[in-house]
C-alpha cells in the first residue's frame, strides 16, 4: 500500500463530501427561509452515514445545524 496515495485519496474524498454537503445544507435552507418552511432560528438533528461496502464499514455521526 502506498501511504501517500491512500492519504490523498481520503483527503480528496473528504473534502468532496464536506464541499457538497455544506451547498446541500445552505440550499435547503435558503429554500426553506424563501417558502416561509423556517423561520431562521430553529436547530436541525443531522445525521451522516459513512459506507464502504468493500471494507464491510458502516459508521454514523451525529450533530445539529444551528441557524441561529
Amino acid at each position: 500500500m502506498d501511504e501517500d496515495v491512500f492519504n490523498i485519496s481520503i483527503r480528496k474524498f473528504l473534502k468532496m463530501v464536506g464541499v457538497s454537503s455544506q451547498r446541500e445544507i445552505e440550499q435547503a435552507v435558503a429554500k426553506a427561509l424563501a417558502d416561509r418552511g423556517i423561520a431562521g432560528t430553529e436547530s436541525f438533528p443531522a445525521h451522516v452515514t459513512l459506507e464502504i461496502p468493500g471494507l464491510k464499514l458502516r459508521v454514523q455521526f451525529e450533530g445539529e445545524i444551528k441557524l441561529q
